[in-house]
């Protein structure tokens, strides 16, 4: 699987961005997939993930805020980012997990994208 991510930007605090991140080369739709987040020195972070079946699962920080979902068809996982703030700010990777469930560990995801630079200005 090649995970290619996109739709990061700069935004101003309280604004929205929409990240994609298509798959190619094989299917996902029986694969749980995520979204990270990382900013220099420090571990990568967990965001958000759905399962094969749709259910999903955000970190505390940003639950309310952002949306995961995923369209099979397309081969392609989304993340609405709402109301944004500073603190979103990093590079944001999607992830696909060999499993169909996943979970919140980065070291659990086999394939990652090449992540979009998320800037969220005060």
């Amino acid at each position: 699987v090649q995970l290619q991510a996109s739709g990061g930007g700069l935004v101003q605090a309280g604004g929205s961005l929409r990240l994609s991140c298509v798959a190619s080369k094989r299917t996902i739709s029986n694969n749980a997939m995520g979204w990270f987040r990382q900013n220099p020195g420090k571990e990568r972070e967990f965001v958000s993930r759905i399962t094969w079946t749709g259910t999903t699962y955000y970190a505390d920080s940003v639950k309310g805020r952002f949306i995961i979902s995923r369209d099979n068809a397309k081969s392609t996982v989304y993340l609405q980012m709402n109301s944004l703030k500073p603190e979103d700010t990093a590079v944001y990777y999607c992830a696909a997990n060999l499993g169909s469930i996943g979970n919140s560990s980065p070291g659990t995801y086999r394939y990652w994208g090449q992540g979009t630079q998320v800037t969220v200005s005060s």
